[in-house]
């Protein structure tokens, strides 16, 4: 009698259901897929851990806008930057602040070259619908970020910059835009787009964003980096600096970070510390504390914050990292 075996697959020599063929690979594709974007990233000069680079991933497979959350300087308007980047893609960024409106933000009509051509078509006669239709076209508007982003005929990314900073009214207006990603002029109809921008909002917490909003968008919260995540940060940006005085100025921030400051460094100060660290000849943070106190200033950006961090402090802290 002849010993059964089992199948590698651990079928017992049955074949495989298709069904589960198509599955495992379809898992495999995504997870090969949002690698590459992570590496793709990576290659740009972004170190994303995995949440970051699957939550992109995911707005991108769904065409939903990604909505990036965290304090600042943690990098969320770089997502933006270097996704247009890697994908080819125009970059139009519409900076949100208190009292931005449709105008600002969607269209306004150039009013003074309206009434210069209304002026010139009543000198030569010429008036009525004619002179309304000409004054009512592409080239009198002011196209805006919004209207920009929906114009494009190939797929541009938006950044919606700091979108806690705008009123909630003008929320409203963004939620008619994100779900249809069309527009209507009243002079001219609806604009809809022909190729649909990739969406990326950035929050600061600077207040509750609508139910209505998160819930059109993929959500991803965006933490200060780990040492080791900063430090390969560091080392892809500024490669030109020493290993040991790279590894010392990430675990200095990382103490910095944890001291009890009014604003918090991030990321882009680490690297202007670095590069005046370097620009300054210095190969160790313990060898000179006058010129380590004075590059501080790429970190520290009150004086409060200055006064906290005092020779003393600093010299410790410079020395932990060592």
């Amino acid at each position: 009698m002849t010993s059964g075996c089992m199948a590698e697959d651990g079928t017992g020599g049955q074949p495989p259901d298709p069904r589960s063929i198509c599955t495992k690979k379809k898992q495999d594709d995504s997870m090969a897929d949002w690698r590459d974007l992570q590496q793709s990233m990576a290659d740009h000069g972004y170190i994303a851990g995995d949440d970051l680079v699957m939550a992109l991933h995911i707005a991108l497979s769904l065409g939903r806008p990604l909505l990036l959350e965290g304090a600042a300087g943690v990098g969320k308007t770089e997502v933006a930057r270097v996704l247009a980047a890697l994908k080819s893609a125009r970059l139009i960024r519409l900076q949100c602040y208190e009292g931005l409106d449709a105008a600002q933000a969607i269209y306004e009509w150039n009013y003074p070259r309206q009434l210069l051509a209304i002026r010139a078509a009543a000198e030569g006669g010429e008036t009525g619908a004619g002179v309304e239709a000409r004054i009512f076209s592409d080239e009198y508007l002011l196209e805006r970020p919004l209207l920009q982003a929906i114009r494009q005929t190939e797929s541009p990314v938006l950044l919606i910059d700091e979108i806690d900073r705008a009123d909630e009214e003008f929320e409203a207006y963004l939620l008619e835009i994100l779900s249809e990603f069309q527009i209507t002029i009243p002079e001219m109809g609806t604009l809809t787009a022909t190729a649909r921008p990739m969406v990326i909002l950035t929050a600061n917490g600077t207040r509750d964003l609508s139910d209505a909003l998160r819930r059109r968008c993929i959500y991803a919260h965006v933490d200060y980096p780990d040492r080791a995540a900063e430090l390969a940060i560091l080392q892809s940006r500024c490669p030109q600096i020493d290993h040991h005085l790279t590894r010392q100025i990430v675990s200095f921030v990382q103490a910095i970070r944890r001291e009890d400051l009014e604003k918090t460094p991030g990321i882009a100060e680490t690297l202007d510390f670095a590069a005046a660290l370097a620009g300054l000849g210095i190969n160790d943070l313990t060898h000179d504390p006058v010129i380590l106190q004075a590059a501080l200033a790429t970190l520290l950006k009150t004086q409060v914050d200055r006064a906290r961090i005092t020779t003393e402090v600093a010299q410790r802290l410079a020395g932990q990292a060592a």
